[in-house]
């Protein structure tokens, strides 16, 4: 999951399933430390469409804008994020176990948002985007 408006990468999950109500989870630790969303942008995957997503989301006030079938470009940061992480690390690392993979991805997280600058947000890093914001 990423934030538009500065790139940044608020939290990966990783699992050989993410239903909803894990879905829900994750947000709900997200908005814990960042606050609530006015709007979540997202695909048509059965784990966004379901009727247990949208209604905790209509409860919290949260809009759910999904993307059009076949429009990946309506979600293009998350295509290019989903792009970074499959090319820098996902299709070169090799892990013993989910639970070494989950922390390699935390630390990768932590390097992208930190150390590396992205070229949409001028050179400058997403939470140095973030910090010129507050």
């Amino acid at each position: 999951m990423i934030d538009d408006f500065n790139r940044e990468a608020l939290g990966i999950d990783l699992d050989f399933s993410l239903p909803s109500h894990r879905v829900i989870r994750v947000l709900g630790q997200i908005m814990a430390w960042r606050g609530k969303p006015q709007a979540i942008r997202c695909d048509n995957g059965p784990e966004y469409v379901s009727a247990t997503l949208l209604h905790w989301a209509s409860g919290q006030g949260i809009r759910i804008e999904h993307i059009q079938p076949g429009k990946p470009q309506q979600n293009a940061y998350v295509g290019r994020f989903n792009r970074t992480v499959r090319y820098e690390w996902l299709s070169q690392y090799y892990g013993s176990d989910l639970h070494e993979v989950r922390e390699y991805a935390t630390q990768w997280m932590w390097r992208y948002n930190h150390e590396c600058p992205n070229m949409a947000l001028g050179g400058i890093t997403p939470k140095q985007r973030l910090a010129m914001a507050a």
